[in-house]
Parts: structure tokens; C-alpha cells; sequence
């Protein structure tokens, strides 16, 4: 298919979204930006959920894993459903409590200024790097089979997609965001369930004969059994539950949608749903990773072992093209599948991309302002002012995100979703040790050490990880690292504490 036909249906999808925009965000106040007036579909929010919490990433880099780890990563993903029941009956019962806007409000009423301030630095931080990161791959991948061949530059290609994100987004926030990211988590769920549908009748199999061929591959292995690598079992399902409970209970961008619902049980409602299916999708995911590698093969591409950044990635050789991991997906979708397939394909990627970065535009937006510049305690000025502060805000994390897109392009890292991953042990410990203490324990904090302890803890979690050789032998950290980071800060925070009871407790 021509890549101008793609490009002009793209740009009707982006179209769809700004008519959606226009008619969720009429009216709408800051109230409605950051908490969607507390009006919003408990169902539509648990749909919308599955886009923005697999966004680009998985829709690229986790299929490219079979080829070397089979169906490990569906290990993390039984530690993700059960993290999902922890924030629905422990978290979400605490903010509907307080009625919170900003969840980190929470550390504020506990402990005081210096811990509200720096668990929303933090989530700034993270949301910000793990955001853009997913932009970036998407971006790249856009970029490398479609934008290439139109001659247009990667800096356009970057500008004019956060443009149409920001003009979608930047007037009703989590009012619009619940309504377009349904969408797209449905062209999304599509595209998947095309794709797959596709390769395996193309290569004669039922789905029972193809999961028969990819386990005669070696494709669909899940458990890892040796407790000294990184990937094993225990580790990753526990690590998985820990990413979950701090990556979306403790973070601003999936919290503002729940507690966007009216009522706690519709929101726990909610997130019981949207567990379940996270966990079908994510297994269809794998499942076309295998079908990929088996259609590649049944193409003659020879196939081989390599490392890659020190990392071990399957290397395919089509048509003297050498395709590794995190390319599989698009390359076969443009240059092997037909036409459609390849403009579904395409489509589903958008609609991968874009929940993840509306939803982190819109959550820092609401962050930096409530949390930040105390946008919700300012009685001095009025509603029209602060909207203009806000709209001023929005445009700024634009152009941070832009700047973090340039950066990781110059960087061109080829393990975005490993990099993630391990970022995120270190940006969200300490939030998940704040959250845990304060939840915990009836302590009070000396709150000005706060910030100090949550920069230390995540200074010695990485030293620990470094030097883990010289005094653990061959046992290698994996997903336990943010354990690991939470548990520091909540001995630090248990140090600088008094046996008092808390107001707030």
C-alpha cells in the first residue's frame, strides 16, 4: 500500500480525535481537566486503561521478545493482576477517603510539605522519562517506514504528532482523554486481533495447531526456573505485582482517570475489569510475537542468536535486511503482509501511541499544577487566570517531552522496554516507600528528611545492583531492584520517625 494512502488515513484518524475533542471539552473547567467533574464511565475508563497502560512499547518491543525468552514476560504479567487487586482494595479505598485529586496529596496530610512535594517530584520525573520514552519508539518506528520515505524529517514527524497531542488535549484534559483513549484502545485491540487472525491463517494453523507449532519451537515456555538469573519466576511475578502497585496505584496519570469515577465501588469496578483483560491482551501479544517468528521463518529467513548491547536478541536476514527484536513486528507488517494489514498495522500503533501520551501530558499537567504550584489551595485569583496558568503548563511539558523525544533519538537506545523497566526500579521506589510507611505505620516523620532519604535510597539500590557480583556470586537482581529501592526508603522513613501518632493515620 502506498505510503500516502497511510499518511492521509492517519491523518483522518487524528481528525476523529479533534472532533471528539471539540465536543468533550466544551465547557469544561479545571475541574473537569483534572477529574473529569467526577462524571466519568466506570467502563469506559477500565477500556480506556488497557491502551494507555500497554501503549507503543508493547505493541513493538513485546512480540520481539519470543524469539529468545519464549513467554517469559507473561511472568511479570501474573505479578501485574495481582498488583491490580491491591490498588482496587487497598489504595483506591484511600483516596476515595480523602477524596483526593492529586493522590500525593495523601503524603502532604500525613507527613507535610516536604514529602507531598517530593513524591510529586518524583512521579514528574518518572512519568516524564517513561513517557517520552514510549513516544520516542513509537516515533522511531513511524519515522523508519513511513516518514523515511516521504523525505520528511524525524523533528517533523516528532513536532507535528505532540502538536496534534496537545491540541486535543490542552482544553478538557481527563474529560476528553476517557472518550478518545477508548477509541483508541479499541483500533488498537483491533489491529492485534487482525494481525494474529491473519498470520495464522496465512500459515494454515487453528489457533490450537499454532500454539502446537510455537510450543514445538520453544516459543511458549513462561517459567523460569533458575533462582540466580534475573528473570526468575519468583522474581519477576513478585516484581511484577511491586511495578504495578507503584507504576500505576502510586502514579498520578492512571490514578486521575480511576478517581475520576463517581464512586469508589464503580472505580474498584473498574480496575477488577480492566485486570482481566490486561491479561488477555498482553497473552495475545506473545502469541503474535511466535506467529511472527514462525511466518518469518516459513519465508526462508535464516535466523540466528546475537547480543545486543549485551543483550541476547533474535536476528532474522530477509532480503538482506537484518531484523532484531524490537523490528520484527514492523518490518514484516510493511514490507511482507498485504496492503490492509499493513494500514491496520500502522493504525494500531497510533492508537498505541497516543493513550500513553495524552494521559502523561494531561496527569503532569494536573500534577505540576496541583501539587506544584498549588493551583487548588490559590483563593486569590480566579478561574479564568488559573486556566491560563494551566494552559501555559500544558505547553511547556509539550516541549519537554519534544526535547526528551530529541534526546533518546541522539541516544538511539535499541532496548526501550528493558530500559524502562529498570529506570522505574529507581524513580518509583522511593514512592512506593513513602505510600507503604505512611499506609503501614502509625509513625510520625521528621518530614524535612524526606527528600533527602528518597534521593539516598535509590543512590545505594543502584550501588547494590552494580556491585551484586562481588558479593552474591552469580545471582543477578531483576525486577525485585524496586523492592529493593521502596524497602530502603521505608527503613530511612522508619529512622527519622517518631512512635506518635499521626493525624492523618
Amino acid at each position: 500500500m502506498q505510503k500516502e494512502i497511510i499518511l492521509v488515513v492517519l491523518l483522518a484518524y487524528f481528525a476523529v480525535l479533534l472532533v471528539m475533542s471539540y465536543y468533550t471539552s466544551r465547557k469544561a473547567t479545571n475541574q473537569a481537566f483534572f477529574q473529569a467533574n467526577k462524571s466519568a464511565k466506570w467502563y469506559l475508563v477500565a477500556f480506556g486503561m488497557v491502551g494507555t497502560s500497554l501503549s507503543g512499547v508493547t505493541f513493538i518491543s513485546v512480540p520481539g521478545t519470543v524469539g529468545t525468552a519464549g513467554f517469559a514476560y507473561f511472568q511479570i504479567v501474573i505479578g501485574y493482576f495481582i498488583g491490580y487487586f491491591v490498588v482496587a482494595f487497598v489504595l483506591l479505598p484511600l483516596y476515595y477517603k480523602y477524596n483526593l485529586t492529586s493522590i500525593y496529596n495523601y503524603l502532604g496530610e500525613r507527613f507535610g510539605m516536604f514529602s507531598y512535594k517530593t513524591g510529586a517530584l518524583f512521579f514528574i520525573v518518572s512519568r516524564t522519562l517513561g513517557a517520552t520514552l514510549r513516544l520516542y519508539l513509537v516515533i522511531a518506528v513511524l519515522q523508519a517506514t513511513i516518514m523515511e520515505d516521504l523525505k520528511i524529517p524525524f523533528a517533523v514527524t516528532s513536532v507535528v504528532i505532540l502538536g496534534m497531542i496537545l491540541l486535543y488535549t490542552f482544553r478538557g484534559g481527563v474529560k476528553t482523554i476517557v472518550w478518545t483513549d477508548t477509541l483508541q484502545t479499541f483500533f488498537m485491540l483491533l489491529a492485534l486481533v487482525v494481525c494474529v487472525s491473519y498470520i495464522i491463517s496465512s500459515l494454515g494453523f487453528s489457533f490450537s495447531t499454532a500454539m502446537s507449532a510455537m510450543s514445538d519451537a520453544g516459543y511458549t515456555t513462561i517459567f523460569n526456573t533458575d533462582p540466580m538469573s534475573g528473570k526468575y519466576f519468583l522474581k519477576q511475578i513478585i516484581g511484577g505485582a511491586f511495578i504495578t502497585i507503584s507504576m500505576t496505584g502510586l502514579d498520578q496519570e492512571m490514578m486521575q482517570k480511576n478517581i475520576s469515577v463517581r464512586t469508589l465501588g464503580d472505580s474498584q469496578k473498574n480496575m477488577v475489569s480492566f485486570s482481566f483483560i490486561l491479561v488477555a491482551v498482553n497473552f495475545l501479544f506473545l502469541v503474535l510475537g511466535g506467529m511472527l517468528y514462525l511466518y518469518a521463518t516459513k519465508a526462508g529467513a535464516p535466523f540466528q542468536k546475537v547480543l545486543v548491547d549485551g543483550k541476547e536478541q533474535m536476528q532474522f536476514i530477509l532480503d538482506n535486511q537484518n531484523i532484531i527484536g524490537d523490528a520484527l513486528f514492523p518490518t514484516l507488517a510493511m514490507d511482507y503482509l498485504p496492503g490492509i494489514i499493513s494500514l491496520i498495522f500502522i493504525v494500531g500503533l497510533i492508537s498505541a501511541l497516543f493513550p500513553s501520551a495524552d494521559g502523561a501530558l494531561t496527569a503532569l499537567t494536573s500534577s505540576f499544577c496541583i501539587d506544584i504550584l498549588g493551583m487548588q489551595r490559590d483563593t486569590t485569583r480566579g478561574e479564568k487566570e488559573k486556566s491560563r496558568q494551566r494552559i501555559r503548563v500544558h505547553l511547556v511539558f509539550t516541549v519537554v517531552f519534544l526535547f526528551f523525544v530529541f534526546l533518546f533519538r541522539w541516544i538511539n537506545d535499541k532496548s526501550i522496554i528493558d530500559f524502562l523497566l529498570y529506570i522505574a526500579n529507581f524513580t518509583y521506589g522511593p514512592l512506593l516507600g513513602l505510600f507503604a510507611f505512611g499506609i503501614l505505620t502509625s509513625r510520625t516523620l521528621r518530614d524535612n528528611v524526606a527528600p533527602v532519604i528518597c534521593i539516598i535510597a535509590p543512590l545505594l539500590t543502584f550501588a547494590i545492583d552494580k556491585t551484586s557480583s562481588l558479593w552474591l556470586g552469580e545471582y543477578r537482581f531483576g525486577s525485585e531492584l524496586l523492592l529493593l529501592n521502596g524497602l530502603l526508603t521505608y527503613i530511612g522513613l522508619f529512622i527519622f520517625s517518631e512512635a506518635k501518632l499521626a493525624k492523618y493515620y
